[in-house]
């Protein structure tokens, strides 16, 4: 049987034309990939910004209030040593205790006063603490997404290179975990992986 030049000549058209419309489709479905992904990023972007700014005003509530709580501090202290000094001031059988009792009186309720708004305001702040603490619990939850995803896409950009199929479906387990992190932190979903968010903290 001869060989003919002819028919090897197909044979490797054949070939490079098969290999050539895998790897349009490879090509095809990892731009595909990549676009959805850049998309899904843009979205959980935004809500990560909001987040974000949702920190900070907790965290600058939360240093207000304990400034306040030092100041409110420093008043019932120096209201309190006021009738302290007021009482030890004038012996009780006086004249003008009648005047020095009201005073010291007045004092009291004065430190009263600010102790109550004192604790208000430790009560604001441990309440900011949480509301900041909530707040990083779902940005940490984006963190962990756009990490994953930048290493999809990077993935991605060496599949478009190289061709490879099985880099793609490698490409897709970060992708599952990246998509899986974005959703938990749009709806508030409870997952969360503390072991990975120490680890990288």
């Amino acid at each position: 049987m001869d060989i003919d030049p002819k028919d090897i000549i197909e044979s490797a058209k054949a070939a490079n034309e098969i290999q050539a419309a895998r790897k349009a489709r490879l090509n095809a479905l990892v731009a595909i990939t990549v676009a959805v992904l850049a998309t899904f990023m843009g979205i959980c972007k935004v809500k990560d910004d909001n987040i974000v700014q949702g920190m900070q005003q907790a965290q600058a509530d939360k240093i207000d209030h304990w400034a306040y709580y030092q100041a409110r501090t420093i008043r019932q202290d120096i209201a309190e040593a006021t009738a302290v000094q007021l009482e030890v001031a004038q012996p009780p059988s006086t004249a003008a205790s009648g005047a020095r009792n009201a005073a010291v009186a007045r004092y009291r309720a004065i430190a009263a006063d600010q102790r109550d708004k004192r604790e208000q305001l430790r009560a604001a702040a441990e309440q900011d603490q949480k509301n900041y603490d909530a707040l990083n619990y779902r940005d940490d939850q984006f963190d962990l997404s756009d990490a994953l995803l930048a290493i999809a896409i990077a993935m991605l950009a060496v599949t478009a290179l190289t061709g490879l199929w099985p880099l793609y479906w490698a490409a897709l387990v970060p992708t599952a975990f990246g998509v899986l992190m974005g959703v938990a932190g749009l709806a508030g979903l409870p997952i969360h992986p503390d072991a990975l968010v120490k680890l990288l903290s």
